[in-house]
């Protein structure tokens, strides 16, 4: 061993340490770990930032604004109402969703599908009363396994097939793969059905300010426009879209008030006074099409909408000329371009039109403007604005935008038009320049500490391969497995390929271990085929780490995973794998 090879090992080994003891936060360690890369000499000057143009970090970040994208144009909110109403078992949440995605990863690229079903888990989640990180991790898994399905499923695939081109003349065909592919894929969903509860119940990082602030009983007013899919319908399917987190206080009707009772005949032109979180008015205001403080959008000085128009909570401080006053009173709108939204009061239910509340010191608002006009305002009339939380309220969707550049994304990716990073893209620059999401919430989206991570990552792991620790340890495979019988040496192959994805991306370890498998085989009078399929398998699932497939990483941020919470799933799941994939490839791909 070298003494680059020694020290490319230690330097892992010891950033794999700290991942473990998780003191530090995990964009600190790898950086810390590139920095003495570099001081070793082990990754050279002109290498030192390569990681930050990687294709990994580039799809990694474009995802996660698609799938910020998908979410915020309610589309997901509207398809779970619309097909599992009463859908609130975890288990039965957790079936649907690794089901989904394992599926979907089969013929699209796995990290499409799961960031098309990420919001789905928030939502699901929100309903059941869990954490998401309850089923983000599996989730995740269920993408890489499902992609051992196909040739086109996951990269590995891809790759093992041209090698046996090269080595055989005939290459893999598209399901060649499929009958241990598909085994797997089944009995490491219902592995992940029962086995979920390992993973401790963490907190999103990505949602923990929301749930600082909990305020659940704003009062909103909406109109009921024609149009609207409730017009006809008793009340009580209109309150069961907000899945329990708002009620209607009030019907105003014609100058009449009426009863809120749940087999109330909705019309149109009703207004409904609404009680209940900001997040749960909104899923009731967006799926219902109902119009809020009369459907007024702010204006520009040219006297178009603007872009830029958002809602933030505030609280009226004492002292403020609000106090006393009313929205109506004030002409909030004509006078200031201000919408008020809704409206808090701790301790007290408010039954008042929403424009004729007189309002109080302490109460707490929902503003909406434009960022020109909503500063100036707030600090004239005294109200002191709450830490920023997204507040969707009022805001406008445009919930077929967001798949129709999705499906273009993936569909690009099946069919080899374009790769992977540029079509995601060109899926995220769209999803801004198409306003699903507006431009001050982009990188908010973007989970900045994981982006970091992998970038400085990429040229640390790349020093095994560099230095030549990956040729001395297939060296050590090729001497252990040529004392083992026929089943043995092909685990150790699926093992190795397991444990080296992490640290070589995984078409690099196919690139690697490929030859290796092959050459052993041939060695021992094996067929190379179980072999080679062995390394695809092991190079597809890496579930012992965030970092070696985009997919693990994807949901690290979202779900507030630890480097620490993956092999508490990943590692007996990995044993499954291997349990499994060892017979099965025997069956399917006779060694002799």
């Amino acid at each position: 061993m070298t003494a680059e090879q020694s020290l490319s090992f230690l330097v892992i080994g010891a950033m794999m340490a700290f991942f473990i003891w998780d003191r530090f936060r995990y964009d600190l360690i790898a950086c810390s770990a590139l920095m003495l890369s570099v001081a070793v000499g082990i990754v050279p000057f002109d290498r030192a930032f390569t990681g930050f143009s990687d294709d990994i970090v580039i799809i990694v970040g474009s995802a996660l604004i698609v799938s910020a994208g998908v979410a915020r144009s309610g589309v997901v909110d509207a398809a779970i109402q619309r097909f599992l109403p009463d859908l609130t078992s975890v288990r039965a949440q957790l079936a649907l969703l690794v089901v989904t995605v394992t599926m979907l990863s089969a013929f699209i690229k796995n990290i499409g599908a799961l960031a098309i079903m990420i919001p789905v888990a928030f939502q699901f989640a929100r309903r059941s009363g869990v954490q998401p990180s309850v089923f983000l991790m599996p989730m995740a898994f269920g993408s890489l396994i499902g992609g051992l399905m196909t040739q086109v499923g996951t990269s590995p695939n891809v790759v093992v097939s041209r090698m046996r081109q090269d080595l055989t003349g005939e290459s893999f065909s598209m399901f060649d793969f499929t009958p241990v592919g598909a085994s797997l894929a089944v009995v490491g969903a219902v592995f992940l059905l029962f086995a979920y509860r390992l993973v401790p119940e963490r907190k999103s990082q990505q949602v923990s300010v929301n749930q600082a602030i909990e305020i659940t009983d704003y009062t909103s007013e909406a109109v009921v426009a024609n149009g609207s899919p409730m017009i006809g319908k008793p009340l009580g399917n209109l309150v069961k879209l907000g899945d329990g987190g708002a009620v209607v206080l009030a019907i105003f009707r014609r100058g009449t008030h009426l009863a809120p009772l749940p087999d109330a005949i909705i019309e149109a032109d009703d207004i409904l006074l609404l009680e209940g979180g900001p997040a749960a008015l909104d899923r009731i205001v967006s799926q219902a099409k109902l119009k809020i403080s009369g459907d007024r959008s702010p204006t520009a000085n040219n006297g178009k909408t603007p872009a830029d128009i958002e809602a933030i909570e505030a609280v009226i401080a004492s002292g403020s000329p609000l106090i006393g006053m009313s929205a109506q009173r004030l002409a909030l709108f004509n006078n200031h371009n201000i919408n008020l939204l809704a409206v808090s009061r701790q301790g007290e239910r408010l039954k008042q039109r929403l424009g004729s509340i007189r309002l109080r010191a302490g109460d707490i608002v929902v503003l909406q403007g434009t960022r020109r006009d909503l500063p100036p305002f707030l600090q004239e009339f005294g109200c002191l604005p709450l830490a920023q939380r997204e507040i969707l309220l009022g805001t406008i969707r445009r919930a077929t935008v967001p798949l129709l550049v999705l499906a273009a994304a993936m569909g690009a990716t099946a069919i080899g038009v374009v790769p992977v990073p540029v079509a995601f893209f060109a899926a995220a620059l769209a999803m801004v320049i198409f306003r699903v999401i507006p431009l001050r919430d982009v990188y908010r989206a973007v989970d900045g500490p994981i982006l970091v991570m992998l970038a400085a990552l990429i040229p640390v792991s790349d020093t095994l391969r560099t230095t030549g620790g990956s040729d001395l340890i297939a060296g050590w495979l090729s001497g252990i497995a040529a004392g083992l019988p026929p089943a043995g040496a092909l685990a150790l192959i699926l093992i190795a390929a397991m444990a080296v994805t992490p640290f070589l991306n995984n078409a690099a370890t196919v690139l690697v271990m490929a030859p290796i498998a092959a050459s052993f085989a041939a060695a021992l009078g094996y067929k190379p085929d179980a072999f080679l399929m062995a390394v695809a398998i092991g190079a597809g699932s890496d579930f012992l780490t965030p970092i070696g497939h985009q997919c693990n990483t994807l949901v690290m941020g979202p779900g507030g995973y630890r480097f620490s919470d993956y092999p508490r799933l990943g590692l007996p799941l990995s044993i499954v794998i291997v349990l499994v994939a060892v017979p099965m490839l025997m069956w399917v791909w006779p060694l002799r």
